[in-house]
């Protein structure tokens, strides 16, 4: 398997080099193209010219040779040589322009000494292409930086009519050509004396910087360097070693304290101290290396083949300082906008708390909206405004039109919408309940079948404490579809009724069923005595009847409390008048039987019925 994925990798690096050869070579060949092209142009430009030449010359002669009296042949030759400029005129505009496009695309090699670019070949000369011809001309460059003298050896320019070239003894360095002429717009001896004055200027200043003299100051330079970044780190290392961290370990009782939340300790004081000290060692050893870092570049910028080196190093940290202080600077009227919307949008919320805290107070008052409303309101409406505020600032945020910021809001907003489907519908019905006022902190309700108090409201669930200390938390969507009884409601009018039935046999008269009861709840505590307790009788029964007893209360939390007190008493009453809490059976034998109407209304005279008995007499006996 190992050597599987070994071959599999030099398949891929051969693949890949062979893309890049063929890319290579595909800009070669395209380059080519537009070096012939460039050529056929230049070509064609001289072919016209001369051509153009040759027709106004002999039109010009015949002119001349003309009598003063062929008035109209010479009207016709002046017509001619009108022509010819005009289209000569043109002509050379439009292969100018066609020229001028061609430069845009066709690629330039430059001619680099020393690190220093003197010129660039855009033509070539019969089969030699740009690139060989820059090629052959950097070598004979560099042979002549090896060969020149400065005050002896000379730079000469020699003009042989199709070409002027840049000579050093009889050795040609540069040719141009009409082509050179005709692509840079100079001629060829302009062209020739600017080549040779940078080549003389780039070749004393490299004698200067190769010789002795230069060496030896370049390492007298580089050897200061290296003493003064020692010297740095040493006095760095001595500063905080002797000063600082001394001051540190002996103020660790004075300026360093445990670290807590509340009752939890993160850091004691002995850990804070050593946390203090590692930050200095950090800061310590990010100074030196600081000072090394521009101490190499430095070095590097006192010898002159270094010298690109040490840019590239400064620019690692010069190019990104001027590009933040740049952008900073550019960006400072957005800045200044983003501000001002900032600055509006806190003083809208700021007014809109305190007319919300008003309300809460009850110093301000509106029909129709309720106190408890006016939290819940401010906070959507702050909502609302400070998305209003982001939608202004967003456009003037750095980077708000690249498509990366852009797909990670999408992303972002794609991911939100997927996975807070429950949590939004939590928070939509909170919102309404908050509307609805079905109840609120505080108070006793019935949630199908979970009974308890309210001692928390969020905008996304409600917990409720039970009779039983029990802490439950509901989502509010939950609350929203189901039915909710508030007990505490009814207490800010006339209470709420407190009910139990009990079941009494037909014997015992109705009336002191009632007085039992009605007696049982006046004697329970936390019942109203007005309204006063009423009983109900809910049904009869094949066997008994259903009485139940109805008082007023005006603490509907203590439900449960008032409830067995009652219970209680009911029994307690029964008891002490005598009648038995019973649900009786009856089987219905009338003969003989006491009847099941109470005795209070039957006849004083009355007498149960005796069963009858008749003998049959057998005639067989």
């Amino acid at each position: 398997m190992r050597y599987f994925s070994l071959l599999i990798l030099v398949c891929l690096g051969l693949l890949t080099v062979s893309a890049q050869n063929l890319e290579q070579d595909t800009t070669q060949i395209d380059t080519l193209r537009h070096d012939d092209a460039a050529i056929n142009l230049i070509r064609e430009a001289d072919s016209i010219r001369v051509a153009d030449s040759l027709s106004k010359s002999n039109l010009e002669r015949e002119l001349t040779e003309l009598k003063s009296t062929e008035v109209k042949k010479r009207k016709e030759l002046e017509a001619k040589l009108s022509k010819i400029s005009m289209q000569d005129s043109l002509r050379h505009l439009a292969i100018k322009n066609e020229i001028d496009s061609l430069k845009g695309k066709t690629i330039g090699y430059p001619i680099i000494v020393d690190s220093d670019t003197l010129f660039t070949i855009y033509t070539k000369i019969g089969t030699v292409s740009p690139k060989e011809r820059a090629k052959l001309i950097s070598v004979r460059l560099e042979d002549l930086y090896d060969k020149f003298i400065p005050g002896i050896d000379t730079i000469e320019i020699v003009d042989y009519g199709q070409t002027a070239d840049v000579v050093f003894k009889d050795k040609s360095l540069i040719n141009i050509t009409d082509f050179d002429e005709m692509w840079y717009e100079k001629s060829k001896m302009a062209l020739a004396q600017d080549y040779q004055a940078k080549i003389f200027s780039n070749l004393i200043k490299y004698k200067e910087n190769t010789s002795l003299f230069t060496l030896l100051k370049q390492i007298g330079l580089a050897l200061l360097a290296i003493s003064i970044q020692i010297g740095l780190v040493y006095l760095v290392n001595l500063l905080f070693k002797r000063k600082i961290d001394t001051l540190v370990a002996s103020k660790k009782d004075v300026w360093f304290k445990s670290i807590s939340i509340k009752e939890l300790q993160l850091l004691d004081a002995e850990k804070v101290t050593n946390v203090a000290m590692f930050l200095s060692k950090a800061v310590r050893w990010f100074i030196n290396a600081f000072q090394l870092y521009i101490t190499i570049p430095v070095l590097f910028s006192i010898f002159p083949p270094t010298q690109r080196l040490a840019e590239v190093l400064f620019g690692y940290i010069l190019s990104p300082v001027k590009e933040i202080f740049t952008a900073f600077l550019n960006y400072v009227p957005n800045l200044f906008t983003i501000l001002v919307i900032i600055g509006v949008t806190r003083y809208i919320i700021k007014f809109l708390h305190f007319i919300t805290r008003e309300i809460e107070n009850g110093n301000l008052q509106i029909p129709g909206f309720y106190p408890e409303w006016s939290k819940t309101t401010f906070n959507i409406v702050r909502v609302l405004v400070l998305a209003f505020m982001f939608i202004m600032i967003f456009p003037y945020l750095p980077g708000s039109d690249s498509p990366v910021f852009q797909g990670v809001s999408v992303f972002l907003g794609i991911i939100f919408s997927l996975g807070s489907s429950s949590v939004i519908g939590n928070l939509v019905a909170g919102i309404v309940m908050t509307y609805m006022r079905p109840f609120k902190i505080g108070d006793r309700i019935k949630i199908n079948d979970l009974i308890g108090d309210v001692v928390e409201k969020t905008p996304f669930v409600t917990r409720i404490k039970t009779p039983k200390k029990e802490y439950i938390t509901v989502p509010n969507s939950n609350i929203l579809s189901s039915n909710v009884i508030n007990f505490s409601t009814s207490k800010e009018n006339e209470g709420i009724i407190l009910h139990t039935t009990v079941t009494i046999g037909y014997d015992v008269p109705w009336r002191k069923v009632h007085e039992i009861l009605i007696n049982a709840a006046l004697k329970t505590d936390k019942i109203l005595k007005d309204p006063k307790p009423f009983v109900l009788q809910t049904s009869l029964d094949d066997f008994y009847v259903s009485y139940q007893i109805n008082a007023y209360s005006m603490f509907p939390n203590m439900q449960p409390i008032m409830y067995s007190e009652l219970h209680q008493h009911i029994q307690d009453e029964f008891f002490a008048g005598g009648v038995e809490i019973l649900s009786p059976h009856y089987r219905a034998n009338r003969d003989g039987n006491m009847t099941t109407i109470p005795e209070s209304y039957l006849p004083k005279d009355y007498i149960a019925p005796p069963f009858k008995i008749r003998i049959e007499k057998d005639e067989n006996i």
